[in-house]
């Protein structure tokens, strides 16, 4: 494998993953996105391999941080007879980015995130939209909650009442359920036989303006 240099992280390999990560973002239920996600599993794998994967990691997370930021000010200027169809739209449509934003860096998730942060990547971009969107609004949430819990239940705490012992079990299924549908779209978790990446940076959470 040829060595990828900071350069041509910055300047070949990002620009790519930057362009695919802004389709996903904003594409509308049921959109072709003319991607290669071929390509880009690919290039997160080889970024990986090459020890990039902090910087990657951080460029992920800014990325969609100023996307939700964007959401949040949005929704802002959203009327209130349109507001929770507004932010159910968001919601939906960032949820459906997920099932291939996270299966695309599922090499970074597997030998940086987990191994190097003791985090999940799912976990980390569902974070992001409960700091920089559900939290935002809360107080203009909090009247549609009664008519729609379990939408919410993921972003505003007490929401439901509590687990019952007998239904672990079945909140452990829709787990199972929801990991097996992050890694549609083709992907699997790589190739075992694939030397792992060693990474020895971590992150620091600062995103560059």
């Amino acid at each position: 494998m040829n060595v990828i240099t900071v350069d041509d992280y910055k300047n070949t390999y990002w620009p790519k993953l930057d362009s695919a990560i802004d389709q996903l973002l904003t594409q509308s239920p049921g959109d072709y996105i003319p991607i290669s996600y071929e390509q880009i599993y690919s290039c997160v794998y080889k970024c990986v391999c090459q020890q990039h994967s902090e910087q990657m990691y951080s460029d992920l997370m800014c990325k969609i941080t100023a996307h939700l930021e964007k959401v949040s000010l949005e929704l802002q200027a959203t009327s209130p007879e349109h507001y929770i169809e507004k932010f159910n739209l968001a919601l939906s449509q960032y949820m459906g980015a997920l099932h291939s934003i996270v299966p695309l860096f599922i090499y970074m998730n597997k030998f940086y995130i987990e191994t190097k942060l003791n985090r999940d990547l799912k976990d980390d971009l569902i974070q992001l939209f409960t700091e920089h969107v559900a939290e935002k609004h809360i107080y203009s949430l909090m009247q549609w909650v009664q008519l729609a819990p379990t939408l919410f239940s993921k972003f505003i705490p007490n929401i439901l009442p509590p687990a019952m012992e007998s239904e672990l079990q079945d909140y452990a299924a829709q787990d199972q359920k929801l990991q097996q549908d992050l890694m549609q779209n083709g992907f699997n978790r790589g190739d075992q036989s694939r030397k792992r990446a060693g990474e020895e940076l971590s992150y620091n959470g600062s995103c560059s303006r």
